[in-house]
């Protein structure tokens, strides 16, 4: 879903990107980098919206574009360092044009089919390059991966990028640019030509149209972002390994945009925003965070198929209705149980998780700052009480939920 963006929603964007390493608990070093990796997540997201999310594409190797881009870049920083007069934050454009001319080479391949055929041609293109970094070594670095620095350079204006609030804004800068471009081309004939390839090719052909040549043209442009995102990649790592191309990174990004809304624009960004805050932020509190990664994709996949997009979408046009009140209601009733059931859940997760992994820890843990002993039956028992008596609360109290949603829904479409 590409809507119309005013002009404003657009200075509003930059501005909430200038202030945001400002904000409190964002100002440190930590936040900062959590901020660029959103943002360099941001980017690889909207590319492979641009693929699944309007033309239908669903690829498994979208990491391809986004590694080999890095690597093109890493080489360009060591040649930058070894005296070529090219300011860093100009390294992203190499990683374009890589991502570009691979795109094109692998594109003219993988795009002569749709469906399930690509999707199978783009896991086997993804494997094929991933398995050949390990081969050339000259020029991937073996499992050490290509370094270089990103201060060893010319300092325009005084920028030297050593801190990490330069490299954000050289990111955000990025990032509000690729977004703007992406989003202009969606709104060009071949824009929405991609959606017509995604929602019925053969009528696309019919008309006179190459939906094998609108597939190229998207997969192209597509993997020049990706690559744009990987460059920024190596300027904020100052390394790029083979994990940047790998089956992982390509399903991270697919988490992604399904998560954050696979048929909206913004759902690309809410999702990498999402994702990238379980990895970085989540990871230091639990060792199961890959498991709630999970049990979110399942829901949202099975219950929230607009994901956090939609929902936003969703909330946003319900603001506008008199059912306002009865929905805010509903959702008192309903946030108390839901936590409770949520409390019992993380609790039986994380014993069982702790048991499972981590024996030699011993079985004292705390958990929600209560200590616990989980060889013994009890924390077991209460926290199976929690999700017992939580879910069938909720389940009592979703028909209100509903009702209210009905009632809003029914006062938005008696509108038009």
């Amino acid at each position: 879903m590409i809507a119309r963006a005013r002009p404003a929603w657009w200075l509003g964007a930059a501005v909430l990107l200038a202030v945001l390493p400002w904000v409190p608990g964002l100002q440190s070093d930590f936040g900062r980098s959590l901020l660029s990796q959103m943002g360099i997540a941001a980017i690889f997201a909207l590319s492979y919206n641009l693929l699944l999310g309007q033309t239908g594409l669903l690829s498994f190797g979208h990491a391809v574009y986004f590694g080999l881009g890095g690597y093109v870049s890493a080489h360009f920083m060591r040649a930058i360092n070894a005296g070529l007069p090219v300011p860093i934050a100009l390294v992203p454009v190499a990683g374009a044009l890589a991502g570009l001319a691979f795109g094109i080479a692998f594109g003219a391949l993988t795009t002569r089919r749709g469906g399930t055929i690509f999707a199978l041609i783009s896991l086997g293109v993804g494997e094929l390059v991933h398995a050949t970094s390990l081969m050339l070594p000259s020029f991937f670095g073996g499992e050490e991966g290509v370094t270089a620095s990103r201060t060893k350079a010319p300092h325009p204006l005084g920028l030297d990028f050593g801190s990490q609030l330069q490299v954000y804004y050289v990111i955000a800068a990025w990032l509000l640019v690729a977004a703007l471009l992406m989003h202009a081309f969606m709104r060009t004939p071949v824009g929405r030509l991609c959606n017509a390839v995604r929602d019925n090719p053969e009528r696309v052909e019919f008309i006179g149209y190459n939906p094998q040549r609108v597939r190229f043209i998207v997969f192209s442009i597509a993997a020049a972002f990706a690559g744009l995102a990987g460059g920024l990649h190596a300027i904020n790592y100052e390394i790029v390994a083979a994990e940047a191309l790998s089956a992982t990174r390509s399903g991270e990004v697919l988490l992604m945009v399904y998560i954050g809304g696979v048929h909206h624009f913004m759902g690309a960004i809410l999702g990498a925003a999402a994702i990238t805050w379980l990895q970085v932020s989540l990871s230091d509190y639990t060792t199961a965070w890959l498991l709630y990664l999970g049990l979110l994709f399942m829901g949202i996949v099975a219950f929230v198929p607009g994901g956090l997009a939609g929902l936003v979408t969703m909330h946003l046009a319900a603001l506008r209705t008199r059912a306002l009140a009865a929905i805010a209601r509903a959702y008192a009733a309903a946030l108390p149980v839901a936590l409770l059931a949520s409390a019992g859940a993380i609790t039986l997760i994380e014993i069982a998780y702790r048991r499972s992994t981590q024996p030699e820890a011993g079985t004292r843990m705390k958990l929600f700052w209560i200590p616990m002993d989980t060889a013994k039956p009890w924390p077991w028992l209460a926290a199976a009480a929690l999700l017992a008596v939580g879910a069938a609360a909720l389940l009592r109290l979703w028909p209100r939920v509903s009702r209210a949603w009905a009632s809003a829904g029914e006062e938005l479409h008696g509108r038009g």
